[in-house]
């Protein structure tokens, strides 16, 4: 199994994810949406996490990177053999890490997650990796 991947490397990748999918959302919306009302932002978010669930299982199902993932040089690792996540593994994964934040939490869920990652020892497994049993892994 490759090296673990760092927590800088995991944190910008998410970031260039993220704004990548705010970016495609927001472009979308745009036409359709009143952001002077809060409908339209409770709608933007809800399309947001919808786009980012669908974007990230279906990268990690291909390959086991996302485009901030290939970009930071880091990928989801199958925890008991290192190989690329198995498409229920990749979906469970953007599930567990998406769906929790649309229902009730918003970003305060992905702070706890997050943190759960830091303390985990000794694969560093956030909730999402452990509920799929994956690993985030250096490609470098």
């Amino acid at each position: 199994m490759p090296p673990l991947g760092g927590w800088g490397a995991r944190i910008l990748a998410r970031l260039v994810d993220y704004l990548l999918v705010q970016v495609i959302a927001i472009v979308v919306l745009l036409p359709f949406m009143h952001f002077d009302e809060q409908s339209g932002w409770v709608g933007s978010f809800w399309l947001s996490g919808v786009l980012y669930l669908v974007y990230e299982g279906l990268m990690l199902s291909r390959d086991g990177q996302t485009l901030g993932k290939k970009l930071m040089k880091v990928r989801v690792a199958m925890l008991a053999d290192g190989t690329s996540p198995t498409s229920s593994a990749a979906w469970t994964r953007a599930a567990v890490f998406v769906v929790p934040a649309l229902i009730c939490c918003g970003g305060l869920w992905w702070i706890v997650d997050g943190l759960f990652g830091v303390f985990d020892k000794p694969y560093r497994q956030c909730i999402h990796d452990k509920a799929a049993k994956t690993v985030v892994v250096s490609t470098a």
